[in-house]
């Protein structure tokens, strides 16, 4: 390459950097300090003992500790088939595929399972592992507003009758705004009008529904559901996600999603770290209760300092602030107290709509949570500036 057109490429992405920083939307990569307000290890399985003893046992007892290959190469084993079996039962449902992440279980489900002759149904608010999958696909997509039945109702009543298929996509708890999708209402339209679901439990794995089984469970509608994506990466404190369904999609994505099929396996050992955290998330019922107890308390503080927390009726409590800078301010406040939080700007959010946004998690107490919002009401007290301050860090 010509010394002038490296020069050419550095430049640009140096401009287009400069003009993020301007509209206060440069990211950095920062380690966590102080009270972690962004982490989604929901139950504190991520530092719990007992899951770190028995993964450091599963390493030790390893006949190896690299995937060495996809899957479909030489990177299947029994403990592979052994966990999406227990996973299954889990879920409730007759299959599970294991995938490396939410991102590539998303976006080879979705990839693999529609195209340009179907027609997808998504929240506007989905995550972006579910649009990229969407505009993989080809299909048609038609976005509808959020949490808005009547539109969803009146686009698929447009194409009632039509020859192509129809796919309802929505997550159950939404990352962002914390609230939850009406999904046995959405379940009944999808069966009034022809249609499947797919629900993706990313944020509702391990922390609600019977025995954490996710809100798909909890509203009765599993066997209405094509497909329902868990996350190994949040309350279950380790890391990939299963597609869980009937047994044809298991082996429809087998052979067609690209993102099981050209990724190298996971070591053997980490199934068994998967396991063992479905099964102490399975008896942590008093963690989960107490959970939705401290969130709902959280809401309940915030709200009545008069900030807009969205809808959230669930652990993921935004405060929606609107503008970028102020956002950062906010977030640099909170920080300087000892919270550990960042401000969520477009275009992980609309624009206009930047927010802190709260994790509770199960190892944040009540007097941090009293603390966090005493803070939030300080800040705006004070100007909404970034006001030097001191504080013990936690």
């Amino acid at each position: 390459m010509r010394a002038d057109v490296l020069s050419t490429w550095k430049a640009g992405l140096r401009e287009g950097l400069r003009a993020l920083q301007e509209q206060g939307l440069k990211r950095t990569l920062v380690e966590i300090q102080g009270v972690n307000f962004c982490s989604n290890d929901y139950l504190g399985l991520a530092e719990h003992a007992g899951l770190r003893e028995l993964v450091a046992q599963a390493v030790w007892n390893a006949g190896r500790v690299g995937g060495t290959g996809s899957r479909l190469l030489s990177g299947q084993t029994e403990h592979w088939r052994e966990l999406e079996e227990e996973f299954a039962k889990f879920a409730g449902t007759e299959s599970s595929l294991f995938f490396a992440s939410g991102y590539a279980a998303n976006t080879g489900l979705l990839g693999a399972l529609i195209g340009k002759d179907d027609v997808v149904y998504s929240d506007v608010l989905n995550h972006a592992s579910l649009i990229d999958g969407m505009r993989l696909s080809g299909a048609r997509k038609v976005i509808y507003p959020h949490l808005d039945l009547n539109a969803l109702e009146d686009a698929l009543r447009q194409d009632a009758g039509a020859p192509w298929r129809r796919l309802i996509v929505t997550e159950s708890v939404f990352s962002m705004d914390g609230d939850i999708a009406p999904l046995k209402e959405m379940a009944a339209l999808a069966a009034k009008y022809g249609a499947a679901m797919i629900v993706d439990e990313a944020h509702a794995t391990g922390v609600h529904g019977p025995l954490g089984r996710g809100l798909a469970a909890q509203a009765e509608i599993l066997p209405q559901v094509l497909a329902t994506i868990h996350t190994c990466g949040k309350a279950l404190g380790s890391a990939g996600a299963f597609v869980c369904g009937p047994a044809v999609l298991k082996e429809h994505l087998i052979n067609h999603a690209r993102t099981f099929i050209y990724s190298t396996a996971l070591p053997p050992y980490f199934a068994a770290q998967v396991g063992a955290a479905v099964r102490l998330a399975s008896g942590m019922e008093p963690e989960r209760e107490e959970l939705r107890k401290r969130s709902a308390r959280l809401l309940r503080a915030l709200r009545a300092e008069g900030f807009d927390t969205a809808g959230s009726a669930s652990q993921i409590v935004p405060v929606i602030l609107d503008e970028n800078e102020e956002t950062l301010n906010a977030a640099a406040y909170l920080q300087r107290a000892g919270f550990a939080v960042r401000a969520i700007r477009p275009p992980t959010v609309p624009s206009g709509r930047a927010r802190l946004r709260f994790s509770i998690t199960i190892r944040i107490g009540d007097e941090e949570l009293r603390r966090l919002a005493e803070s939030l009401a300080a800040w705006r007290a004070r100007g909404r500036q970034v006001i030097p301050i001191t504080a013990k860090r936690a």
